[in-house]
């Protein structure tokens, strides 16, 4: 969830993250409790570094704990 909020707090992350999804705000309030969607959103912020190191300090922590809970997320 932090990683979605992160995500939709930034203008150039958001712009970019509803046009590569194609999703729009009303989908992603769906499917806010999905987690594989929320696997996903960890996708997108994996998928370009800098944006995952400034989430990971944001919140204080290691870049790989982002991998760690879309594992979860994902159930692998």
């Amino acid at each position: 969830m932090n990683a979605l909020t992160f995500i939709l707090s930034e203008d150039s992350l958001r712009l970019r993250f509803l046009d590569l999804t194609g999703l729009e705000g009303e989908d992603v309030r769906a499917r806010i409790a999905d987690p594989r969607f929320l696997g996903a959103v960890l996708d997108f912020l994996m998928g370009h570094e800098p944006d995952l190191l400034a989430f990971a300090q944001e919140q204080n922590l290691p870049p790989e704990s982002a991998v760690h809970a879309r594992h979860i997320l994902m159930g692998e």
